[in-house]
């Protein structure tokens, strides 16, 4: 049986079509032998081998203090939690909640943990993560709101050594010296970060409301979790505890705050031995709205005196408060214009002189009163 011829126009298109195909799958094969080797050195190396490690060289000496740092100062930090006692309204129980993170560091080795005052502030229970993730249930041995700095207790095991961190002094600190900061952002724990000392002798409010002086700024990142954490020196001392930020977004924004050490050496022993930290006293109470009030009508800078403490020291100086006229008038005392040579134009001015004079400290009150400028020493209480 015969079938019809192919019109020759038909077999060339057949042709044409076949040929096609072929010159395709050609490319195509063409294609993944040139890529093959590409493919093959990036995934498994020439010859499906991994790749050559290249050299690396010695660290940066600037990398080597860095990392000597954090190995030696991290056994000295801490990752505190902390919680909360809830009520249940309707079954009147009580239960443990999370309340929160920061940081701390190992005071001395008798288990004496320092931190933030607002890191427990109101938390039920504290425990304190080691660097080897021992954990240890703290207790809270004293505070100072006015400096925002808590000292907690653990109790380790025998056998179990204690790593103090070194304590620096920040008196004679420099801006743009390198500043280490160690501590648990975001409940990461063991984080470093560095950065510089950006400014000195800030001020920042403390969880009290009173003014924290000498405060140091820097740019070593701080973020929520690092509170509490050390801030160290080049040579890995202790020169700041990490607070707060400065953050118009609530994001770091570069600018960190580090409570100074010489603050911290001067406030912690008491806080160890007593529970909390107490200037000295003079024996005065002051409002300081009227007391401004009064001394602009006479052009005065000052703090007024508004009444004296009975048997303290201010009694026994004879310094005078408020008194009133036959006009029903308030009529000025005494006005503290300085305190051993220190300016004094407010109560927080007070405050900041007052915090460096303990108990029985002597000082200098330098006095207005009618006109009359007198200077008086005696003892703190």
């Amino acid at each position: 049986m015969t079938g019809y011829p192919i019109p020759p126009a038909q077999q060339h298109l057949r042709r044409l079509s076949c040929l096609m195909v072929c010159l395709t799958v050609l490319l195509v094969i063409v294609l993944l032998l040139y890529s093959w080797p590409i493919f093959r050195s990036m995934f498994m190396g020439p010859g499906g081998q991994p790749r050559p490690v290249a050299p690396r060289g010695d660290l940066m000496a600037f990398e080597k203090t860095t990392t000597a740092i954090f190995k030696s100062a991290s056994p000295s930090v801490a990752f505190i939690t902390t919680e909360t006692e809830r009520i249940n309204p309707w079954s009147r129980r009580i239960t443990e909640v999370p309340q929160g993170s920061g940081s701390g560091f190992i005071w001395d080795d008798q288990g004496h943990v320092v931190t933030n005052y607002h890191v427990i502030r109101e938390a039920s229970r504290a425990h304190v993560i080691l660097h080897d993730q021992s954990s240890y249930d703290a207790t809270v041995v004293g505070y100072s709101a006015n400096h925002d700095l808590a000292v907690l207790k653990i109790n380790v095991p025998l056998g179990v050594t204690l790593v103090p961190i070194p304590i620096g002094t920040s008196h004679d600190l420099q801006v743009g010296q390198s500043a280490f900061a160690i501590g648990n952002p975001f409940g990461l724990d063991q984080t470093l970060t560095t950065g510089i000392i950006s400014a000195l002798n800030r001020t920042i409010t403390g969880e009290s409301g009173r003014p924290i002086e000498d405060v140091i700024q820097t740019d070593a990142a701080i973020n929520p979790g690092n509170s509490g954490g050390p801030l160290l020196d080049s040579a890995g001392r202790l020169i700041g505890v990490n607070t707060a930020i400065y953050s118009p977004s609530g994001s770091w924004s570069g600018i960190g705050f580090a409570i100074p050490v010489d603050t911290a050496n001067r406030v912690i022993p008491e806080i160890i031995q007593t529970g909390k930290y107490r200037p000295g006293r003079i024996g005065i109470r002051y409002r300081e709205p009227e007391s401004r009030s009064l001394l602009s009508a006479k052009k005065l800078q000052g703090l007024a005196i508004e009444a004296i403490v009975p048997n303290t020291p201010a009694e026994k100086a004879g310094l005078a408060g408020f008194s009133q006229s036959p006009d029903g008038s308030t009529v000025l005392g005494d006005v503290i214009t300085a305190i051993n040579g220190h300016p004094v134009k407010s109560g927080n001015d007070l405050f900041t002189q007052m915090d460096h004079i303990h108990p029985g400290d002597s000082l200098t009150l330098t006095l207005w009163k009618d006109g009359v400028t007198r200077s008086v020493t005696f003892n703190a209480d």
